[in-house]
Formats: C-alpha cells, structure tokens, sequence
C-alpha cells in the first residue's frame, strides 16, 4: 500500500512537473480591445508665421549706412525714408551727371528735328536718344541711395546700425501689416495631391504647447520647388491667433474624417494582418484597413467589435499557436 501511494505522488508530480513546463512555453501577449472613435486623416508639414501683407527693404548697393530711422514697430507711409547711404562721393558727381543729361538732352531735340526734315540719320538719333537714357539713369541711381517705406504699414523690424557697411540683398526693413496672419509651410510632392483651399488644419506651436490652433488652407503655389521636392501652401488663421510673426509651427491639414470608426492600435498591425485570442489560441487576421495613424488604424472589414486584438503584432508567433494573457 505505501509503495502504491508513493507510486501515485510520483506520477501525480510529473504530471504537474509536465503541466507547468508546457504553461511556461506558451507565449505571453497583451491585449487590447477595438475603440469606436473618430479617424482623421492628415497631412503634416511645418511652416513659419508671416503677414498677409509684408514687403522686405534692402539696399542695391555696398554703401556705409549714414541713417536710421527709430521706428521700429511704429506705423509709416509709403514713401518714408528709412535709411540713407553715403551718397557723398555720388553727389560731388551729381552736377556733371545733370549737365551730361541736359546736354545729351539737347542734342536729341536737335536730331529729332532734323531727321524730320531727313538731314540727320537714323543712326544719330538712336546714338543720342541713348546718352539720354544712360544719362538719367545715372542721376536716378542717386535715389538708390536711400531706402524708402515700399507701403503704408508698420516696421515690423528693423536691422542694421549706423556706421555698418550694408550689403546688397541684406534685409534693413520689413514693413507691412500686423493682422491678417498666415502660415507659409512647405509641403511634400508626394503628399499635395491631397491638400485643397478651404479643408481645416490642427496647428501646434512651441509657445503654446497645451492649446489647440487652428487655421485653413488659403493659397497653394502653382510651381512646386524641384530641389527640396516642396509645394508652398499658405494657410489663413483667424484674428484672434495667439500665434506672432516668426514663429515656426507643425500642422496637420486635415484631408478626412471617419468617424465612430473601428480603431486598433497601430502597433497591433504587420500590414493588413493581426492577431487575435480566441480561447486560448492565437488567430491570424487579415483585415481591410482605412485611415491609418500613428497611434491607431482604422479597420474597416475583417474584425468584430468584441475581439480580443494582440497587441504588440507579435512576430514568429504562429496561427493557432497556444497563448496567455499577460496584460493589455
């Protein structure tokens, strides 16, 4: 009798011994139930906050600044003088340039007139009509020499200093209006078929990390940029952005929106497939998807609402393989 007992416990603690070596085999996976939810479909670019209405001042030529105006943020008229050059040595030439145009002036009258009565050339008079222009150029490259307000509006910003050398192309002045705003943001070719005038974009900015802007596709550039691979997209935000000139910004233009969509999460998915728990096995699905994002996928076909989604897909996991539930 105690030999039997003794023969029961041995096979009784196989058993268990066999039992637990075959749980501890089986793959542990997490599990997360499908959410009914609204899915967006977007297109991401970043872009930078500008005026409506602006204009860049910069000088033509390589001269010393002389003069600036203190009128930073302060409104001005079109015409305003800004900033001079030093115009000095342009000036000590300025009465010859006057003389040579009045002269070259003159002598044009007087070729006119004889040609009329065919006793100048043709040749003369394009020769003198010529030195007119070239002379009147030159007393107008004098204006060149101080930077006017191109519009009514207000210096947005003001750079330079007196003394410093200004260089041709360097920005001095933008002047222009505070409100409206847009922003300018450069989107992927691959990505503008999908962008139209008038759909919604989700803004985000640095300096407003916890407040939801918005703003709608106003413009879209004609002409991509075939280097960087870009299409230049403005987009109007409302008066009341909090969003300032310069800023730079992500945003989100919205294409689509499906909602109380089947939602899964992202991570789930390898392609159109997942896994599912049923019981204790695992089953391979493949499903019809729709909006994806990077948290969730909308699946449109292929999964019922009650299904037990394995999340992480889990990879070498075989179709029908025995699992447990570790946590979801």
């Amino acid at each position: 009798m105690k030999s039997v007992r003794i023969l029961l416990l041995l096979v009784l603690a196989g058993g268990l011994g066999a039992g637990y070596w075959l749980f501890a085999r089986l793959a542990t996976v997490g599990i997360a139930q499908p959410e009914r939810g609204d899915a967006a479909e977007i297109v991401y670019a970043t872009g930078v906050v500008e005026p409506r209405t602006w204009a860049k001042v910069t000088p033509l030529l390589r001269e010393r600044i002389v003069e600036l105006c203190d009128c930073e943020g302060a409104k001005v008229e079109r015409g305003t003088v800004l900033a001079r050059l030093d115009s000095r040595q342009a000036e000590a030439t300025l009465a010859e340039l006057k003389a040579r145009e009045k002269l070259a002036a003159a002598d044009h009258d007087r070729l006119t007139q004889l040609a009329e009565r065919s006793a100048a050339s043709q040749q003369a008079l394009d020769r003198a009509r010529s030195d007119v222009t070239q002379a009147r150029a030159q007393v107008a490259r004098l204006e060149s020499y101080v930077l006017r307000a191109p519009m009514a509006g207000v210096v947005l910003r003001q750079d330079g200093e007196v003394g410093e050398i200004a260089e041709p192309g360097t920005i001095l002045f933008w002047v222009g209006e505070p409100r409206p705003l847009r922003i300018v943001a450069d989107v992927n070719e691959e990505d503008i078929p999908q962008v139209s005038v008038g759909q919604r974009a989700l803004v985000r900015g640095d300096a407003f990390p916890d407040r939801g802007l918005a703003a709608v596709v106003d413009a879209i550039t004609p002409k991509g940029d075939p280097v960087a691979k870009t299409y230049r997209v403005y987009l109007a935000l409302p008066g009341d952005t909090p969003l300032m000139i310069g800023m730079t910004v992500e945003v989100n233009v919205v294409v689509r929106v499906s909602a109380k969509a089947l939602l899964v999460p992202a991570a789930a998915l390898s392609g159109d497939a997942l896994f599912v728990v049923e019981g204790e096995r695992a089953r391979r699905r493949a499903v019809v998807t729709g909006i994806r994002g990077t948290a969730a996928v909308e699946v449109l076909s292929g999964l019922a609402e009650d299904a037990r989604v394995v999340t992480p897909y889990p990879d070498g996991l075989d179709d029908g393989a025995r699992v447990r539930v570790g946590g979801g």
